[in-house]
C-alpha cells in the first residue's frame, strides 16, 4: 500500500506520537472533530463506530487517548476512507480502528445493530438553504446534507447503540431545536450539553451534545468552552485538548 498520494501530507497530531495524511485540495479535519474527541468518553472494552469518520481523525484521536477501545469508522468518499486507512497503518493501530467504505444511512445494516457502546459523528451542518455549496465536491459533501441529514445520522447512530449506548454529536447551535426533535424521536435522550464560544463574548458557534440510548429526561449543561483568549492565542482548555 503506497503510503502518500500526490498533493498529500502527514501531520503531528500532538497526541501520544500520533499522525495523519491529509489532502490540503480536499477536506482537511478542522478543530470541531478535535473538540469531539475530548468531549466524548470512552472505557476499556468498548465498542465504538465514527459516522461519517472523513480521513479518521476522530478515531484516530480517541484511540490514543481511550486505549483498549475498539473503533470503526465508516465512510462514503472512497478516497476519503483510503486515506484514513493509510493513516491508520501509519499509526501501527490496524487492531483498533477498521475503515469502511459505505453510506451513513445503512449504518445499522453495515455494522449491525445495538452492537455499539458509543456512536461519535461530526456530520454536515447546513441543509441545501443554509448557503453556498461549494463547488469542490469533497468539501460540499462534508459542509452541506448532501448524501445524508441530521436525522439519517440520529437514526442510524441510535440503530446502532445496545441499550445505555452513548451518542456524541458536534454540529451548529442554530439547530438545535432539530437536534432535540431527532434525538427524542430515536430515543436518544440529550443528557449531557456545551456551548462553544469563539471568544467570551461572541455568541456561540458550535455545541457538543452527549445522548443515551433509552435513558431518562434529564440535561445537564457543562460550563462553556472558550476557544481563543485573544486572537491566536487558545485558552488553557482548548491548549489541553489539542494535547500541547
Amino acid at each position: 500500500m503506497e503510503l502518500l498520494l500526490p498533493n498529500e501530507r502527514i501531520d503531528d497530531l500532538q497526541r501520544s506520537g500520533r499522525r495523519i495524511i491529509q489532502d490540503p485540495a480536499r477536506f482537511c479535519f478542522g478543530m470541531d472533530a478535535v473538540l469531539l474527541s475530548g468531549f466524548a468518553r470512552a472505557a476499556r472494552g468498548e465498542k465504538a463506530a465514527d459516522l461519517g469518520t472523513g480521513t479518521g481523525i476522530i478515531p484516530i484521536l480517541m484511540e490514543a487517548r481511550y486505549p483498549g477501545v475498539h473503533f470503526t469508522g465508516l465512510e462514503i468518499q472512497e478516497e476519503s476512507a483510503d486515506m484514513a486507512r493509510r493513516s491508520v497503518a501509519l499509526n501501527g493501530r490496524q487492531e483498533e480502528i477498521r475503515i469502511l467504505t459505505g453510506d451513513i444511512k445503512e449504518a445499522s445494516k453495515l455494522l449491525g445493530s445495538g452492537c455499539f457502546d458509543l456512536v461519535t459523528s461530526n456530520p454536515p451542518y447546513m441543509t441545501a438553504s443554509h448557503g453556498l455549496v461549494n463547488p469542490d465536491q469533497a468539501k460540499a459533501i462534508a459542509r452541506h446534507e448532501i448524501l445524508c441529514s441530521l436525522e439519517d445520522v440520529v437514526r442510524e447512530a441510535s440503530g446502532l447503540l445496545r441499550t445505555g449506548g452513548r451518542f456524541y454529536m458536534v454540529h451548529r447551535p442554530f439547530r438545535l431545536v432539530e437536534i432535540f426533535r431527532e434525538m427524542t424521536r430515536y430515543k436518544l435522550e440529550p443528557k449531557r450539553m456545551r456551548l462553544v464560544y469563539p471568544y467570551r463574548d461572541r455568541e456561540p458557534n458550535m455545541v457538543l451534545i452527549e445522548g443515551i440510548r433509552g435513558g431518562g429526561p434529564m440535561l445537564k449543561m457543562e460550563s462553556p468552552l472558550i476557544i481563543y483568549e485573544s486572537p491566536g492565542v487558545y485558552t488553557q482548555e482548548v491548549k489541553e485538548i489539542y494535547g500541547y
